[in-house]
């Protein structure tokens, strides 16, 4: 093998030139057919376009809305909470041990699971079973 004979490892085809003279096979009309919406320039129907007939979007009810108050908060499980080393535990300390991923409005701590240590929990929210079962081995449960 030469220097002069070496190929590329992807075959590379030429862009397509349309309306370049009947010889190229797409010339005239350019490969769009003969008169109509779709032949001319900007052509086209806009997505969910039924012909005229009222669009599924409109046929159906509008259904439901968006609190602008509601809270997003960040759950974390007890048996997440085993995971943590620090015996005062915040969202902070939680953020930096790469317990949970981010904290949205705060966090709320929930029951599942079984917590296997005293620990001092600082939180937005607990669960009224997840504040018992985290008093119970003496330790507090803080809403902030």
């Amino acid at each position: 093998m030469k220097l002069g004979e070496l190929k590329p490892a992807i075959q590379k085809t030429k862009r397509t030139r349309v309306g370049r003279g009947i010889g190229s096979g797409l010339g005239k009309t350019s490969g769009r057919g003969q008169k109509g919406q779709k032949a001319r320039s900007g052509g086209g129907v806009r997505r969910g376009f039924e012909g005229g007939q009222t669009p599924l979007y409109r046929r159906l009810p509008k259904r439901g809305f968006t609190n602008i108050h509601a809270k997003n908060y960040t759950e974390v499980t007890l048996t997440m909470l085993n995971k943590s080393k620090a015996t005062d535990v915040t969202a902070e300390s939680l953020l930096e041990e790469r317990i949970i991923g981010k904290i949205n409005d705060g966090i709320v701590v929930l029951a599942t699971g079984k917590l296997e240590k005293k620990l001092n929990v600082k939180a937005n929210r607990f669960t009224a079973s997840a504040k018992e079962k985290i008093e119970a081995l003496g330790g507090k449960a803080e809403v902030v």
